[in-house]
């Protein structure tokens, strides 16, 4: 009995609390409706009268609505706003309540989004919160719009940072400044916490003060966070020392910016201690070990940003500049003030064993830095192999704070133009190198003045991330230098995507970094996906190079869309790929597991792809999209490999491969008994002798008992091959296919329906999953709703709604 009491004490409670709120709203909605010309309307129940009174005064009410009984506290709940629904999520689960309805509706009526169909949504309340987060940082919401998104009691940043797993940065950086100003601290500490993956899209030039926020956002979030995923999409025209900064920073990297204030975190616990030498605290000298070029490309590319960076702080701050240069000539004079402000960092380093005059000036050993390597470029030999040409770069778009004026015009540039118009490769104030000649002169074997300069090891080393993406971000010289130079001593990397970075010839710069990371002790590289518009190599060469470089690989997606072109194989000194990475000899045993790989036009070596499969004994999982042989016999060759060598072998994929004169090495496929999915996407199978080969093909399944899966889209298969392929599911079938896919493949709504005639005769039961994409069922809607109808009876059928009017070609080459 004590349970009812309870019930209806809170009950009367709840009728109790809100009855002089309620006579309140009553009076205040009572008197428009007298005045309204379109006559009374409904009255409000009562109960939702008093659920808005509570929803209004939850500040007071909080802790009596969470011990309300069930069936209360579930009509209350719509009624709450976005802060007191999160925060009665716990209690309402324990009543056995589900809130998930609730944020399903605020996300359609407030993001006016759909989500993506291939999206699972789990949570709709961390998914709205989440994007909430987003839109508020951004200022594309204005939460005072709505009642449920505005309560004074909350802030919305703060509230909801919890929830996001996800945070995107577009543009000009928007909210990195706002996330690491002092009044979102709390914010800033909360995600450190609960965010897992930074994304960067659509980036465009940016001022010193806003690298310098992101500086410090990276910090904080990779540094001292759990942020483990970094990945940048859609860069055209990548900025040099942005781009630089993410990936440092991203490899676990850190120096305070030219004037940046001090990390109050790593502050308190270094104080104390003297610097380890993995922290590189003194700059390169004799006793260290010589570098390679890459390495010493790196540190004077970082060393040249470091010093970008502080001259354009210099003009945006005038006053520090008097202060910084009144501190040089003190220092010039032998005299120290510790009331002045030091110089960055970037404009103090020398070479070590340089002697420079006292009265020089700070800035004499990078002008003759810069001088030297000049000079020395001009003493080249006129027999040597040409240079290539300086890598432009595009002059930032300053800014209110970086905003300047050009040299030599009294007017301002304008963002978009600057952005769009301006072809840059100017040097800023005739003291600037072009970065192509820097990267020209240490790659070719020069030194440019690079070993009086800091390397990365100058910097902290803090926690890094474990997955990197870049996606559609061309990698000038610079920076796939800094990204070689990274890679090979990223051990807590496991997982890299290069998609279009247009590598070009920094390829084998890229597998000589990989081939350094694999001999490092902790290398955890375990995927590796790259794929690019050109390749110096052919696919199957860089396959076997990356094979090579990294045997403890256990994921490999490798796609090249054209065939390999030399870069320039006509000027004198291309000498092509180094001879250690193309070599022939035999590849050692590899614990890849998947391999993808996409190949251009043109006939592949089958004996390269065989050298290959058989030094990965351990693959379960092999697609090819577009491969070419020469021959039937080649394709066997690969077949006849993987039944050999490929014993774990268990899913297959062939897309967008001509296989219509291989009908017999098809039919060994699927005799195979190891595997157990095998995928034929648009290989045009029944081209040729469909009539012969259908029952052939059938008969090769009906006896096959592990294969679980059969993808057969794109191939034309028709009512007449749809009806053949059902023979499979007969009574006299040992077959236990269980995933069929016959999405595109010209089937009308009568075959259909007599194929699920044919399932239900032969009484199999539910055999899973039947994919019928894209379709010719919108011919005759009644029959098609029926077939699908008693196919759902055996199984599970994904369809859709497509027009088949777009396919009148195939209909035509199938009549």
């Amino acid at each position: 009995m004590a349970a009812p009491e309870a019930w209806r004490a809170r009950s009367c409670w709840f009728c109790e609390v809100a009855a002089a709120t309620t006579m309140e709203a009553t009076s205040r909605e009572a008197a428009p409706a007298k005045s309204s010309a379109s006559g009374p309307s409904a009255p409000p129940a009562l109960f939702e009268l008093c659920g808005r009174a509570v929803s209004a005064h939850m500040g007071v009410l909080e802790s009596g609505v969470w011990a309300l009984p069930g069936p209360i506290l579930q009509s209350i709940l719509p009624l709450l706003n976005i802060y007191y629904l999160e925060r009665i999520e716990e209690t309402a689960l324990k009543k056995g309540l589900s809130t998930q309805a609730i944020w399903r509706r605020l996300w359609d009526e407030l993001m006016k989004t759909r989500p993506s169909s291939l999206e699972s949504v789990t949570c709709w309340r961390a998914k709205f919160m989440e994007a909430f987060f987003s839109h508020v940082l951004r200022g594309t919401i204005d939460v005072s719009s709505d009642r449920r998104l505005c309560d004074q009691r909350f802030s919305p940043l703060l509230h909801s940072s919890r929830h996001v797993r996800q945070l995107t940065i577009c543009n000009m950086l928007q909210g990195a400044t706002e996330l690491v100003a002092e009044p979102n601290r709390r914010v800033l500490e909360t995600l450190a916490s609960s965010l897992h993956t930074l994304k960067f899209r659509h980036l465009l030039f940016s001022d010193v003060a806003a690298q310098q926020s992101l500086r410090q956002l990276l910090h904080q979030l990779i540094h001292h966070g759990a942020v483990s995923q970094v990945s940048l999409y859609s860069w055209p025209v990548p900025e040099s020392a942005l781009f630089i900064l993410i990936l440092t920073m991203s490899a676990g990297f850190w120096q305070p910016g030219p004037g940046g204030p001090p990390c109050r975190l790593c502050g308190e616990a270094s104080r104390g201690r003297a610097p380890s030498r993995d922290e590189g605290s003194l700059l390169l000298g004799s006793r260290r070990p010589r570098r390679d070029a890459a390495e010493r490309c790196a540190a004077a590319l970082m060393a040249s940003r470091r010093k970008s960076e502080a001259k354009q702080t210099a003009r945006a701050a005038p006053a520090a500049r008097v202060t910084r240069r009144s501190t040089q000539e003190s220092l010039t004079a032998g005299g120290t003030d510790p009331k002045r402000e030091p110089l960055p960092p970037a404009t103090s380093h020398e070479a070590p064993g340089t002697k420079r005059p006292p009265s020089a000036p700070a800035t004499t050993s990078s002008a003759s830095a810069s001088s030297s390597s000049t000079s020395s470029s001009k003493r080249a030999p006129a027999s040597s192999a040409p240079q290539p040409k300086p890598l432009k770069r595009f002059k930032r778009a300053a800014g209110k704070k970086g905003a300047r004026t050009r040299q030599g015009s009294g007017a301002e540039s304008e963002d978009l133009y600057d952005f769009v118009f301006i072809v840059a490769g100017e040097k800023e104030d005739g003291e600037e190198m072009e970065i192509g000649e820097v990267a020209c002169g240490a790659l070719d074997g020069s030194d440019p003045s690079c070993l009086g300069l800091p390397a990365l090891e100058a910097s902290q080393r803090f926690r890094s991330i474990s997955t990197l993406e870049l996606f559609t971000v061309p990698l000038s010289t610079e920076a796939a230098l800094t990204l070689c130079h990274l890679l090979s001593s990223w051990v807590s990397l496991e997982s890299l995507t290069l998609s279009y970075n247009g590598l070009g010839s920094n390829i084998f710069r890229l597998l000589d970094s990989l081939r350094a990371l694999s001999s490092q002790a902790g290398c955890r590289l375990r995927a590796l996906h790259l794929s690019d518009l050109f390749s110096p190599l052919p696919i199957l060469e860089l396959t076997r190079a990356i094979v090579r470089a990294l045997p403890l690989l256990r994921v490999l997606s490798i796609r090249v869309d054209h065939p390999s072109q030399r870069d320039n194989p006509a000027v004198p000194g291309n000498a092509g790929p180094p001879s250690h990475i193309i070599g022939d000899e035999e590849i050692p045993e590899n614990c890849l597991e998947q391999l993808e790989m996409g190949f251009p036009r043109g006939a592949q070596p089958a004996p390269l792809l065989c050298s290959v499969l058989k030094a990965s004994g351990s693959l379960q999982q092999l697609s090819l999209d577009s491969a070419t042989f020469a021959s039937p016999q080649d394709f066997g060759l690969v077949l006849q490999t993987l039944k050999e060598y490929n014993l774990a072998l268990k899913r297959l994929s062939f897309h967008d491969m001509n296989l219509a004169d291989c009908q017999s090495e098809v039919l060994f496929l699927l005799q195979n008994l190891t595997l157990q999915e095998i995928t034929f996407s648009f290989c045009r199978l029944f081209e040729k002798r469909p009539a012969q080969f259908l029952p052939e093909m059938v008969a090769a399944m009906k006896g096959n008992s592990t294969l679980k899966g059969l993808r057969l889209p794109g191939n034309r298969l028709g009512n007449a091959g749809l009806l053949a392929l059902a023979d499979v599911f007969s009574e006299d079938s040992s077959s236990s296919l269980c995933q069929l896919d016959i999405s595109s493949n010209c089937i009308k709504p009568d075959g259909l329906l007599e194929f699920a005639k044919r399932l239900e005769r032969w009484g199999r039961g539910a055999f899973g999953h039947l994919r019928l994409f894209q379709n010719w069922l919108d011919q005759d809607a009644v029959t098609a709703r029926e077939a699908i109808r008693r196919l759902r009876a055996t199984c599970h059928v994904v369809s859709d709604s497509w027009d088949s009017s777009q396919a009148f070609a195939d209909y035509v080459s199938t009549m």
